[in-house]
């Protein structure tokens, strides 16, 4: 999705004080130009360290990246030192953004038990591969349903979650509404929980073969007002997703 991001830049301006960015997580895996995006955005970073956030996401880890293809991709193109530097770094990587004291950004979702605090979340140690639960997994991995109540993750990992279990985490630590992504979506997001929560998904027709659009949001500073922009993939060189892959995921996906 590199030239995706290039997109996006094209779209929406590059980085800067005046037009600050929160990328919300899955920089790497599934595509053949990781190294390219997540090189991008820490360059970015570097350059506005105070107007450029990057959140962790679920691929943002050993185990997705050693079967998704960015493990395979960064020591084909550079070498393992490199890789074990991009491992080191994503352990350092926010779990979540609060902007404006208003709206809570995460990649996955949120909780299995209700009353969880932003202190709370503060105190999870981050530097660290997820473990199978708790407050951090459950920020990388965790979706939204439908209806009400809890539900267990069909992803075997993190919980389903409703609209009141968003509606109890706003009131519970005073916040407006719920940011995330970690799902694809046709048109790029979907609304969901009354307004209460977006799912965002910013890349285009992904792995190629989906037709999905991407999307991008933007919040008026003063009220915190989303206002939604999708867009279509741009061409790219001719490499195939998976490139990278673990071929083992090809055998376990039945694919050739």
């Amino acid at each position: 999705q590199f030239y995706d991001l290039l997109n996006i830049f094209a779209l929406n301006g590059v980085p800067s004080e005046q037009n600050p960015y929160l990328f919300n997580g899955d920089f790497v895996d599934r595509g053949s130009f990781s190294v390219e995006v997540i090189l991008t955005l820490f360059a970015w970073k570097l350059a506005f360290p105070n107007h450029m956030h990057l959140a962790r996401g679920n691929h943002e880890t050993r185990n997705m990246n050693k079967l998704y293809g960015f493990e395979g991709e960064v020591t084909t193109k550079y070498g393992e030192e490199l890789y074990q530097l991009f491992c080191e770094a994503f352990c350092l990587l926010p779990l979540c953004h609060v902007i404006n004291q208003q709206v809570f950004v995460v990649h996955g979702g949120l909780f299995s038990q209700d009353g969880v605090t932003l202190d709370a979340i503060r105190k999870v140690n981050r530097d660290c591969e997820p473990p199978d639960e708790g407050l951090m997994t459950e920020m990388l991995w965790s979706d939204p349903q439908p209806g009400r109540g809890r539900a267990p993750s069909k992803r075997g990992v993190g919980v389903a979650f409703g609209q009141d279990v968003t509606e109890n985490f706003l009131k519970v630590n005073g916040l407006k509404m719920v940011i995330r992504s970690h799902e694809m979506k046709e048109e790029g997001y979907e609304i969901e929980h009354s307004g209460k929560l977006v799912t965002v998904f910013s890349a285009p027709n992904y792995c190629d073969q989906m037709g999905n659009k991407g999307a991008f949001i933007r919040l008026d500073g003063k009220t915190m007002t989303p206002k939604y922009t999708t867009f279509a993939h741009v061409s790219h060189p001719n490499v195939r997703p998976m490139q990278y892959a673990n071929p083992m995921l090809g055998q376990l996906m039945g694919m050739s």
